[in-house]
């Protein structure tokens, strides 16, 4: 049986029996798991015994530290549970599958003149929002519809209704042309309020009033406005014909549903606004494997509602979720207060509601693994393409590549990303923060990158670990394709570092140029160029974007930290040690300037004196 460690020990009986979030670190001090608990001491501890799932087991094998939050109620563990899972994406929490934020409409309406956009951003400004949507392409088609419904500006001009004469977009009627005075400032905001009210479902209203208007343009002989809002209810019944009449009570509900196969799973969810199918969206989770469904669609709601901008009174489920009246007291805050209500129907209406939602589900996720096999096929023609070109004994499954970012030779960083069967494998990349290069020298620092990546190769291979230190696989085996950024000049460089370890000849490597996707062999004059809209060339750019992409990340993050470490700099007892410390440990300047006294005597190597000084000098 094993024996949990002295120090996680130590730390499982000082636990308080409070609500709050625990934190799980590994050696490495990453965050890999975010819990919340109504007991803290008993949820922890339980993780430390008893018998578990697969999934749990790895998890607690890579425990090396122990953290908590104490809150006064189980709502607000909730809340900072999300906002954990949010900013940290631990390895072990269920969660979203893509990093990117979705995309909304905006609709500014604090402006006096408002205007409709895309953001991935929702902020506290007044302006109204509609989503998130998974599909910016979807985001432009809707509002591709609603400007021809409902014409609104897309210009920059500053409305005073004086302007001489409006843009191409009003004579082909996209636009009402406030600008020259054609529509006032209320007529136009009623017409945005409009399509604020069509987005949301609400188009009886909308649809009742036009038609009033159009009587009463025609009983006054303005034949041309009726016509304008005959064709407008023509449009408008066009898109409402295609929402499907789906349920009798007229409510607000969303309809969520769960589909899983091979450690994959989507989550579908139908839009109900008014007893019509609105719109539909799905989404792939991560992290879900040995996952009970009941704990995947309870992440699920927590994930998405944190960033939905509408929150409907009635969220239908396929099954029970435990946390059930918690997360409705959170959605009723989300609500204005409102009443939401989770329901697991059992027959009628809503049960055929979630049954349709589920077949949705599974046929998103059925079609969405036809298109990751036939992506693989793809890849796999892409590598076999580049091993016929580059003439390799066999296809090159993993391709290292190389790149190097600075600002006159500054915080230079060499980016080392992984590619496995043609895909990325992020967990393996890696980046150095060049220390030797004089100046800015893009030739020394590759060299200086290639031979720290295999020394670490050459000491996994001698089993000349640090104590404590653990075997990094990202550079434990070695790369069947080495690609190097810059041509022939980087090239020298890699061929030298390879042949000071022995590896010439064993590790395929190749120079590319960044203008022609040139690729420069060791020992040939001659480029070698893959065909045009070749698999094997969309391969190799996706390479060479990614490692660049990740160079610059670096490289950014690390000028960050040297305008950071500058201002630390300058106050006493602050030295290199510390500075290190505290930037590791908050991750950045503002974050420290905000910390509280107690906070920053929490960073290792700060006193209470020290924590003074710093809050001092930095506000």
């Amino acid at each position: 049986m094993k024996t949990t460690p002295e120090h996680i020990q130590q730390i499982l009986d000082t636990l308080p029996s409070r609500p709050g979030c625990y934190i799980y670190k590994n050696n490495l001090g990453e965050i890999i798991y975010v819990g919340k608990a109504i007991s803290l001491r008993n949820r922890v501890r339980s993780y430390f015994h008893g018998e578990h799932d697969f999934k749990t087991r790895q998890l607690v094998k890579n425990i090396t530290h122990i953290e908590w939050i104490v809150v006064d109620s189980e709502l607000e563990a909730l809340i900072l549970e999300m906002n954990l899972i949010k900013k940290h994406r631990p390895r072990y929490n269920i969660k979203l599958k893509d990093d990117k934020r979705y995309p909304y409409i905006k609709v500014h309406w604090a402006d006096p003149f408002p205007k409709v956009t895309i953001t991935r951003n929702m902020v506290q400004d007044g302006s109204r929002y509609f989503g998130p949507f998974t599909s910016a392409w979807a985001v432009h088609q809707t509002l591709d519809v609603m400007r021809r419904i409902f014409p609104y500006l897309t210009c920059d001009r500053d409305i005073t209704g004086q302007d001489a004469r409006a843009c191409l977009f009003y004579d082909i009627k996209l636009c009402t042309a406030p600008c020259i005075g054609a529509i006032n400032r209320e007529e136009y905001r009623r017409v945005i309020d409009d399509l604020c009210s069509f987005l949301q479902g609400r188009t009886e209203p909308v649809i009742n009033r036009l038609r009033q208007d159009m009587e009463a343009a025609a009983e006054n002989l303005n034949f041309e406005r009726a016509a304008q809002i005959r064709d407008q209810l023509g449009a408008i019944d066009r898109v409402v014909e295609k929402q499907r009449v789906i349920s009798s009570e007229k409510m607000d509900s969303d309809v969520i549903a769960l589909a899983r196969t091979n450690g994959e799973a989507c989550v579908q969810i139908f839009f109900i606004r008014s007893g019509k199918m609105i719109g539909r969206e799905y989404f792939i989770l991560e992290g879900t494997s040995d996952e009970a469904d009941a704990e995947i669609v309870a992440q699920f709601i927590k994930q998405f509602y944190s960033d939905a901008a509408n929150v409907p009174e009635q969220v239908l489920l396929p099954n029970d979720v435990e946390e059930a009246k918690i997360i409705e007291q959170w959605l009723r805050t989300r609500r204005s207060g409102e009443k939401v209500s989770l329901v697991v129907p059992n027959h009628g209406e809503d049960r055929e509601l979630v049954e349709m939602a589920t077949e949705n589900a599974i046929e998103t996720l059925t079609s969405l693994r036809v298109q990751w096999e036939a992506d693989s096929n793809k890849q796999q023609q892409a590598l076999g393409e580049i091993q016929q070109a580059l003439g390799l004994k066999e296809a090159p499954n993993k391709i290292e590549c190389y790149d190097i970012s600075n600002t006159q030779g500054t915080a230079t960083v060499a980016s080392m990303v992984v590619f496995e069967q043609g895909t990325p494998s992020k967990k393996l990349y890696r980046r150095f923060n060049i220390q030797r290069a004089d100046g800015p020298d893009d030739f020394a620092s590759m060299e200086e990158a290639l031979t720290r990546r295999f020394k670490r190769w050459q000491a996994a291979q001698e089993a000349k670990l640090e104590p404590g230190q653990k075997l990094d696989p990202s550079f434990a085996l070695l790369p069947d394709l080495l690609i190097v950024d810059g041509g022939k000049g980087q090239l020298g460089r890699a061929v030298k570092v390879l042949e000071q370890f022995d590896l010439f000849g064993k590790v395929p490597v190749v120079g590319l140029a960044k203008q022609q996707e040139e690729l420069f062999l060791p020992g040939h004059q001659e480029s070698i160029m893959l065909p045009r809209h070749s698999q094997g060339l969309f391969l190799v750019q996706r390479i060479r974007d990614e490692a660049h992409r990740f160079a610059i990340t670096a490289h950014r993050n690390q000028r960050n930290k040297i305008g950071m470490a500058s201002v630390l700099d300058k106050i006493p007892g602050i030295g290199p040690a510390r500075r290190r410390w505290l930037l590791t440990h908050f991750g950045s300047l503002e974050a420290i300037r905000q910390a509280s006294i107690e906070e920053l005597t929490a960073a290792p190597g700060i006193t209470a004196e020290l924590a003074q000084k710093l809050k001092t000098h930095l506000e």
